[in-house]
């Protein structure tokens, strides 16, 4: 398995994110998302004062805005535009990356999925916001990409 690489930025493309192995038309895991809260929380639960998010293998870290309240939605990312396509399940892998308990720490915070409708650039500091969603509702987020 490829190590990941954390990046300022990334492309997205029709298929998800260029370079990353799940990027395919028909992968519903074409950009995958978590929160930086539920990070320090798997730490917590795993007894560390931090994670590396590349552990997690996760291609986009946010955080001030609640991921699961995006079921459904379109959002932005950047100058790209994503479609909600599900919960990101975490993999036995994780009890190789994180040890043991790892698994169990990630369920329920392993983010999202969500599929490129609009080609765009995330950029690290960028705004992540709903449609429905104002500007001010908006919140930074942080990449990590493979």
């Amino acid at each position: 398995m490829a190590d990941m690489r954390v990046v300022s930025s990334a492309e997205a493309r029709a298929g998800g994110l260029l370079g990353d192995r799940h990027q395919s038309a028909q992968s519903a895991r074409q950009v995958t998302l978590i929160q930086a809260e539920h990070i320090a929380a798997v730490a917590a639960m795993l007894g560390r004062a931090n994670l590396d998010p590349a552990l997690l293998r996760r291609n986009v870290v946010v955080s001030g805005i609640n991921l699961l309240a995006l079921k459904g939605r379109r959002f932005q990312v950047g100058s790209a535009s994503l479609e909600w396509s599900g919960l990101c399940q975490p993999c036995s892998r994780m009890e190789q990356a994180l040890g043991g308990g790892g698994y169990n720490a990630m369920r329920g915070h392993g983010g999202i999925t969500a599929r490129v409708l609009t080609p765009g650039t995330l950029e690290v500091g960028a705004a992540v916001c709903a449609e429905a969603l104002a500007a001010a509702q908006c919140s930074s987020d942080h990449f990590d990409s493979e």
